[in-house]
């Protein structure tokens, strides 16, 4: 009839682009190795909002012609433990993002297809602790966590008029095609990205190439490795790279560029020093690191080819000796020993030989006059200066502690009969036994600050003892527990600070950093330092050793099983001072020629170690210790 007005519901579209999905992210569970707990993804709820979606994981950042949806409104899966999202199938890849959610959720023979997160997190072992940031959720083959199609959502019809005809916005319902169809189509989209991508893979190929300028039968080499399939990048410009390198090594001799040069030129010195350096297993120098050295049999061959002595008479003999060379066997062996001297020190300071370097300070010093006022006093607070008037002088007090140095050394002898029964593992264990030596003296040294006495400390220059609970408000008798950790800490944080004179002396205000203990109380200290310990059997570990739980300190000079001590931060209250004249490490002096010395009287070369230290105490305040009855 002309000019009826007729209302009815008309479907636009039965799959229309830009449709709507609702998804399982991921779910509590493990996957991939990892465990993830329903706390965790509680927690990351926010992060999920508006990530987008793409075809597949990419290892070298995702392309927009991947892009597939992105995603929205997540909220919590009671029900399926796990993160349900709305997707919104957008981009290029949105239409096969349609296709197999239709195969997914229609299709008898349904395709092992779903979703895997690229997510950045912390743990704990392998169990996820807090989700970071997620990159991205992608559509991937065989999910490994959870990450499904739940449901295709309705889609809103628009109003609409043609041919007298009025159509109203209405709910509709998705009308699902074939599944067969479906699935087919799906197919035929991932085979076509497949295509798409070994296309691209040949265009990268033949472009690489042409501007690698590799030989030709190189570059036929990789094209034929190549060509026809699939690849990362990276693989490419590997095989370009070793390809590059074969080539420069093929033809290093026949290239000529500009005027010729002389360098890396090595001497048979060279030689024999990276060679004794190999023999006794120390790193060589930086210069003779990739010098050629044949290898010496033990310390007989090192011996008679410097000295020229293979009768072992005692003697050297030049016409004899087997190198045209400068270098002296006492001076190699200085070398070589003293390197193995740093090599020990660092490895017994990686077991826990090194205990005090963090409760101590450490000063260098050009002369070997006694030591004095070391530690500064404070200024209370600066005055004020009225306009136009002159500044006045600030009162500044020096520490009235001294101290002396203390020469700590002695040699070990190199015999004849050493050197000819190629004794190679002696002289090798030298040098470690030399460091364990030294660490041990500054060992005692600073462990007698908290044990000499009875354990009061040595004398200040005040006549009374480090530690004394009358004078210096610093030494109790509790055992270590928390309420007595808490006692040491604010004493210390209580202690006034050195003024020069007048006023009010403000406090340190500054807390125990460090718990030094004897072996048997350091699970305790452990467990009131690092509550998290407190069920834990053991806590002792090759980390603790190391000390990468370094506030609690096992002191191996502490002989009473029950005595501790608290220290405050060096770093800001120096207390100990470590002094040293020609470094912290001892030095080792190879002493005698081959015709003179020791060597001529005695028939050995004497190694001798050195040291010049001091230790002691500027300022009693950052230390307490608890002497337990």
């Amino acid at each position: 009839m002309t000019g009826e007005t007729i209302q009815e519901r008309i479907l636009l579209s039965a799959a229309p682009r830009g449709g709507r999905f609702e998804i399982l992210a991921i779910s509590a569970g493990s996957g991939n190795g990892w465990e993830f707990p329903d706390c965790a993804l509680r927690e990351s709820l926010p992060l999920w909002d508006g990530r987008e979606c793409y075809l597949d994981h990419s290892l070298w950042g995702h392309s927009v012609r991947d892009l597939a949806g992105v995603l929205h409104s997540p909220v919590w899966d009671e029900a399926r433990q796990g993160i349900r999202l709305t997707l919104k199938a957008v981009g290029p890849g949105g239409p096969v993002l349609e296709q197999l959610a239709q195969a997914a959720l229609t299709s008898e023979a349904k395709p092992d297809v779903g979703f895997s997160a690229d997510i950045v997190f912390s743990a704990d072992g392998r169990r996820i602790r807090k989700i970071l940031r997620v990159l991205s959720v992608d559509v991937v083959m065989n999910p490994a966590r959870g990450g499904a199609f739940l449901r295709a959502l309705n889609q809103q019809t628009k109003q609409a008029s043609k041919g007298g005809k009025t159509i109203m916005d209405e709910q509709t319902r998705n009308i699902q095609p074939p599944a067969a169809e479906t699935a087919q189509s799906a197919a035929a989209e991932l085979e076509k990205a497949r295509d798409l991508r070994a296309e691209m893979c040949s265009c990268l190929l033949e472009q690489s190439l042409s501007t690698a300028q590799l030989p030709a039968p190189l570059a036929e080499r990789i094209r034929a490795q190549f060509s026809g399939k699939t690849f990362e990048p990276a693989e490419l410009q590997a095989a370009i790279q070793d390809g590059r390198s074969l080539a420069a090594q093929l033809g290093a001799g026949a290239v000529v560029q500009g005027p010729g040069r002389i360098s890396g030129m090595v001497s048979s010195e060279d030689q024999l020093t990276a060679a004794a350096f190999d023999l006794l297993g120390a790193d060589r120098p930086d210069g003779l690191k990739s010098v050629h050295a044949a290898r010496l049999s033990g310390i007989r061959e090192l011996y008679t080819l410097l000295t020229g002595d293979h009768s072992f008479y005692g003697g050297y003999y030049p016409e004899r000796s087997a190198l045209a060379t400068t270098a002296s066997l006492p001076g190699l062996l200085k070398n070589a020993l003293n390197k193995l001297i740093v090599m020990g020190w660092q490895d017994l300071g990686r077991s826990g030989y090194r205990w005090w370097e963090p409760v101590v300070s450490v000063e260098h010093f050009t002369s070997l006059h006694a030591i004095s006022g070391v530690l500064v006093g404070e200024v209370t607070v600066l005055p004020s200066v009225a306009e136009g008037d002159p500044y006045t002088e600030l009162e500044v007090k020096d520490s009235s502690e001294t101290a002396s140095w203390t020469k700590y050394g002695g040699y070990i002898g190199l015999t004849l009969e050493m050197f000819e029964r190629d004794e190679t593992h002696k002289l090798r264990q030298y040098p470690y036994k030399l460091a364990s030596a030294a660490l041990r003296r500054i060992s005692a040294l600073v462990g007698s600050v908290f044990t000499a006495n009875s354990g009061a400390g040595p004398q200040m220059a005040d006549g009374f003892n480090v530690f004394d609970a009358s004078n210096h408000g610093n030494l109790g008798s509790a055992a270590l527990s928390s309420e007595g950790w808490e006692a040491a800490s604010q004493a210390i944080y209580e202690q006034p600070m050195l003024l020069a004179s007048g006023g009010t002396a403000p406090k340190l205000a500054l807390d125990a950093r460090y718990c030094l203990v004897p072996r048997s109380l350091r699970l305790t200290a452990m467990r009131i330092l690092y509550p998290a310990f407190e069920r834990e059997a053991t806590i002792f570990s090759e980390n603790m050793q190391r000390g990468e739980m370094g506030d609690v300190i096992t002191c191996p000079e502490f002989s009473d099983a029950e005595d501790w001590a608290a220290v405050a931060d060096p770093r800001l209250a120096p207390a100990i001072i470590v002094a040293e004249r020609f470094g912290l490490l001892p030095e080792i002096f190879i002493s005698d020629a081959e015709t003179s010395g020791a060597l001529f009287t005695n028939d050995e070369v004497r190694m001798k170690v050195r040291h010049w230290l001091s230790v002691f105490v500027a300022d009693y305040r950052p230390l307490y210790k608890a002497n337990v009855v």
